[in-house]
């Protein structure tokens, strides 16, 4: 835990009820281990979606369309998602989850390599996404990033999960456990070019397991 868990615990018990099929579904994904946006984060992500008002929201890292679903539930109206996923399993669960939801054409779900759907974005509809959630393979953010800059315009938001590592990004490498330090070094690199590029401005918000919330300026 980053925050105290009472903290986070009194904070949750604060938050509005998700409509029936997002509990249920945010229940079975937890029984199954499928990793979804924790509940802090969650309203979070309301929050910076009513502040925002976006037209067109990326997300990168379907899973099993918990947080397209949830992002649905909130955007203003006449705004789409276009989400990405390459997992096989996780597709089918998304897909199925998506049309129990009757979403139509608000979410367009895209199968396949992430660097490789952003590229092919980035040449075909650049600057087109003034919302991006990235949420996928956390060792990808540093090679994820240069697409991401091509797809979002100035006054976009970028919102990265699961910064912090439970902690673990503010340790020293050598404290880390061998099979995580590449993770680990990864992570470090994309925290500090985030935050130290011209083009945006960005914070480290300690909610959930950490996000950054980053808006394009140049």
């Amino acid at each position: 835990m980053i925050v105290d868990e009472r903290i986070t615990d009194y904070m949750n018990s604060l938050v509005q009820e998700l409509p029936p099929y997002l509990r249920e579904l945010e229940k079975t994904a937890l029984m199954e281990s499928i990793p979804i946006i924790r509940k802090e984060t969650q309203t979070f992500l309301k929050v910076l979606i009513s502040m925002k008002q976006p037209k067109r929201i990326l997300e990168v890292g379907t899973a099993v369309g918990f947080s397209s679903l949830f992002m649905s539930e909130y955007m203003p109206e006449g705004c789409s998602i276009t989400t990405i996923e390459k997992m096989p399993l996780r597709l089918e669960k998304a897909k199925k989850n998506f049309m129990e939801a009757n979403l139509g054409e608000k979410v367009t779900l895209l199968e396949g390599d992430a660097l490789i759907i952003l590229s092919n974005l980035a040449k075909s509809e650049p600057f087109a996404f003034d919302f991006i959630f990235m949420d996928a393979a956390k060792a990808q953010y540093m090679n994820f990033l240069p697409e991401v800059m091509k797809l979002l315009p100035i006054g976009g938001v970028l919102i990265t999960d699961n910064v912090l590592q439970d902690g673990t990004v503010a340790e020293s490498r050598y404290s880390i456990t061998r099979r995580d330090r590449t993770i680990h070094s990864r992570m470090r690199e994309y925290l500090f070019t985030l935050t130290h590029m011209e083009e945006m401005e960005t914070s480290i918000v300690p909610v959930g397991d950490g996000v950054t919330v980053s808006v394009r300026i140049k």
